[in-house]
């Protein structure tokens, strides 16, 4: 079995991400705030999923792991090589992982900031790979 791109499976999960807010997020226009966090929820899951996808396609940060992987794990093997993506990995891991996974933040600017950051972290990985 031919093993798929992990730059563009982490893009599917950014396409996912945008179909639940899309088709599931009910948005008050006046507030921009999602009603339901529970899709907010979801979608800063797909986000986080497919930046650590392709941080770990250029990283291999799991590679030679026995043990669950920490933030630490993936902010010490970027450092050692790209100081920019490093700070869109603190920022991807805060507004995406914490804010919108954890918090449910329900603030439609939290959310097209999580998508802006998981595209770039992910343009920055296939950049790498070039």
């Amino acid at each position: 079995m031919k093993k798929k791109d992990p730059i563009a499976e982490a893009r599917r999960y950014v396409e996912n991400a945008h179909k639940t807010l899309n088709e599931n997020g009910e948005l008050d226009v006046e507030t921009r705030v999602y009603q339901d966090e529970k899709y907010v929820r979801a979608a800063g899951n797909y986000l986080w999923l497919g930046v650590l996808m392709a941080l770990d396609a250029v990283f291999h940060v799991r590679a030679d792991r026995r043990t669950r992987v920490d933030i630490k794990d993936y902010q010490e093997a970027v450092s050692k090589r790209d100081k920019k993506l490093l700070g869109l990995v603190n920022s991807g891991y805060e507004t995406l992982h914490l804010s919108m996974t954890y918090d449910g933040n329900h603030s439609k600017d939290v959310s097209d900031a999580g998508f802006r950051l998981a595209n770039n972290i992910i343009d920055r990985c296939e950049m790498m790979l070039a």
